[in-house]
């Protein structure tokens, strides 16, 4: 196993990818805390890309639980048909939309528990509505957070929620709010699963992953890129 990170090392890691990302967003498409917190759970083994699609022209006329449970499961299937697993998805958001209106009085709740309650939400789901529409520092821990934590070994763990408190412990206060939009977004883009794009890191250094793509040898006519054994991606 190799040297946990110091905490100068983290540090240094967040500042670099807040210098690269000042300002993070997610990209998941959303009119306020109830069509955040629906795209979200549809969102589960889908792309926010293939999630928004079919959100956009939803939310333009259903933005609110009681809107939802009028607009009727039957239609929410046919609306969201081409993202995975949509039948149970319309089945949750129907649920959900109409336990807000029995027990929150339709409002989305602001806490951890209250929002797990809810049908078809897990605790990454409300650790991004906590976050993304309430503005606490909590960390969502995805496949692309999951990978990038464990690959460079920042916060390894055997599973999301071992991850996440280990993120808790190590990431300063005043990277918390934004650590799971800075995380998620460098393994989107950059610490792929496939294929990482180490020569376009900007934590490549620090990083504790073996298999790098750096080194350039240079011959008089081009230059040959040294690839190295690579370890199989998480």
């Amino acid at each position: 196993m190799a040297k946990p990170f110091t905490a100068n090392e983290v540090e240094t890691f967040f500042s670099r990818l807040r210098a690269k990302m000042p300002a993070p967003k997610t990209e998941l498409e959303s009119k306020n805390a109830y069509t955040l917190l629906v795209a979200v759970v549809l969102s589960a083994q889908a792309t926010d890309k293939g999630v928004n699609r079919a959100t956009e022209p939803l939310f333009k006329h259903v933005d609110t639980p009681a809107k939802m449970v009028a607009y009727g499961e039957a239609r929410l299937r046919e609306a969201i048909k081409t993202i995975g697993l949509f039948r149970m998805k319309a089945k949750n958001v129907i649920a959900l939309s109409k336990a807000l209106i029995a027990n929150h009085r339709g409002e989305v709740p602001k806490t951890r528990e209250e929002l797990e309650a809810l049908p078809g939400v897990g605790r990454k789901t409300a650790n991004v509505v906590l976050n993304v529409a309430f503005g606490e520092p909590t960390i969502a821990v995805d496949t692309h957070i999951f990978r990038v934590c464990n690959r460079t070994e920042l916060a390894p763990g055997r599973n999301p929620l071992e991850v996440e408190q280990r993120l808790e412990k190590i990431v300063p206060a005043a990277f918390k709010l934004h650590a799971h939009h800075w995380l998620i977004l460098h393994g989107r883009y950059v610490c792929v699963a496939r294929a990482p794009k180490c020569p376009e890191c900007v934590v490549a250094d620090l990083c504790r992953y073996k298999a790098k793509t750096l080194a350039t040898v240079e011959r008089p006519k081009a230059a040959v890129t040294v690839r190295t054994s690579r370890r199989r991606a998480l």
